[in-house]
């Protein structure tokens, strides 16, 4: 056997005992929501404020390994988001409300509101991290690319994420639902809130 035999299978040796360890570094780890996770809708009318909370939120989040410990050190440990929310499950409080909500964003033609996250920055705050989520946004059958400022923070192993995003209905070719014969009228603008808790 040649020198230089010697060496091509030393190499690819080291190779097929190195890939798999890479491999296995290289695992994502998906991240849940836990059950206390909450994500609501505030608004305003003609006459009151208004809150519509969502009973069921999908989450897939991708992460690195030792994800949650990277994020929270203002390294980008999450791969991927991707958040789903069933429209109906959107509950204002009031069965009138929820008709008139559920019939403007089009339920009907457009059974979920999905976020998908596009990209992220993050940077060290004054408790935990602070950043940005870009990404796009499926609601009433539009999708626009938004961006929401959230913060996260440790939280017994888990992640911990807040923020809110200001959104127009119209900027989506909504209606904004009227009650009373068109004397109660919500207002355009809503914000959309969540306070997520993540863990592996």
């Amino acid at each position: 056997m040649t020198h230089h035999t010697l060496r091509v299978r030393t190499i690819v040796l080291t190779l097929l005992v190195t890939l798999p360890v890479v491999a296995w570094n290289a695992r994502p780890e998906l991240l849940t929501l836990q059950p206390e996770s909450k994500l609501w809708v505030d608004g305003k009318s003609t006459i009151r404020s208004f809150s519509c909370a969502a009973s069921d939120v999908g989450a897939v989040v991708d992460a690195v390994p030792n994800g949650i410990t990277q994020v929270i050190a203002a390294q980008k440990g999450i791969r991927a988001v991707r958040i789903t929310v069933p429209a109906e499950k959107l509950d204002c409080g009031n069965g009138t409300m929820n008709d008139h909500m559920r019939k403007a964003i089009k339920l009907n033609e457009n059974p979920v509101i999905e976020f998908t996250m596009t990209s992220y920055d993050v940077s060290k705050a004054a408790e935990g991290v602070a950043g940005t989520l870009t990404g796009t946004l499926k609601l009433g059958g539009v999708t626009k690319t938004i961006e929401i400022p959230a913060t996260a923070s440790a939280e017994n192993g888990s992640l911990h994420v807040i923020g809110g995003y200001a959104l127009k209905m119209s900027d989506f070719d909504l209606t904004p639902p009227s009650l009373m014969f068109g004397r109660i009228k919500v207002r355009d603008e809503v914000n959309v809130k969540f306070d997520l808790l993540l863990k592996i």
